[in-house]
């Protein structure tokens, strides 16, 4: 079996929400010994042989880490990655056969995070890049609960915070009308039980759920006897019809 063979065998059995990486290097052989054993450990490979061909599969793809050979001809890695970070935030671990001190600080200037000298194990590869993916991480986590904002009407709420306002102003919540619709507004318009909304206390207080609703609407609800964000989902519980 060949080399790109079996690199394509291992990529069939990764996860569709594994990390992403690019694997940029002039050297065939590595690159394809690299995207076989990468995809073997779990992770999706593309790879590129030069900058040129980085640059192309980065404006129609995401990665999640770039694995990037110092030496190539024409546009170096180090000049790659110090073009790639004015634009992206991307992490790019760097593989060089120099091991002096001056070109680690070479490439940590032009904004690599990580350094790895050839020959290397594969082993420390794998710690270097399951390192370097936990760092990034948080960024991602920060962008998410950034982005995790629910909009009805002239109201938004802060999912994670269960911070709520009418425009820029701040409405207050009780901490009942805050869980309620942050359950609301993680099942995205779908509807939510009386049961699931009235929380640890089960059926003994479904029958304050209405109530708490009420409360709720009037709130957020231009006119509570015909609300247009907080619905009856009749025969299911209630539903917030946010904007997509």
């Amino acid at each position: 079996m060949t080399a790109s063979s079996a690199a394509a065998r291992a990529a069939a059995r990764v996860a569709d929400d594994a990390a992403h990486l690019l694997i940029v290097d002039d050297d065939r052989r590595i690159r394809a010994l690299l995207q076989r054993f990468l995809s073997e450990h779990g992770y999706r490979i593309s790879a590129a042989e030069n900058a040129a061909d980085a640059r192309a599969q980065l404006r129609n793809l995401a990665f999640d880490l770039i694995v990037l050979d110092v030496m190539m001809p024409g546009e170096s890695g180090l000049d790659f990655a110090r073009s790639l970070r004015s634009e992206s935030d991307v992490p790019i671990l760097m593989l060089t056969a120099r091991a002096e001190a001056v070109d680690r600080v070479a490439g940590l200037e032009a904004g690599v995070d990580d350094y790895l000298v050839k020959p290397f194990e594969t082993r420390e590869l794998l710690l270097r890049i399951a390192s370097i993916l936990r760092r990034a991480q948080p960024k991602a986590a920060k962008a998410d609960a950034a982005q995790a904002i629910v909009r009805f009407g002239p109201f938004s709420f802060h999912v994670e915070r269960g911070e709520l306002r009418q425009g820029e102003e701040p409405v207050r919540l009780t901490d009942r009308e805050r869980d309620m619709l942050q359950l609301l507004a993680r099942a995205e318009g779908e509807s939510v039980s009386r049961e699931a909304l009235a929380g640890q206390g089960g059926a003994a207080n479904e029958r304050t759920v209405d109530v708490q609703v009420n409360r709720l609407r009037r709130k957020i609800e231009r006119d509570p006897a015909n609300p247009q964000h907080l619905q009856t989902a009749r025969g299911a519980g209630y539903r917030l019809v946010v904007e997509h």
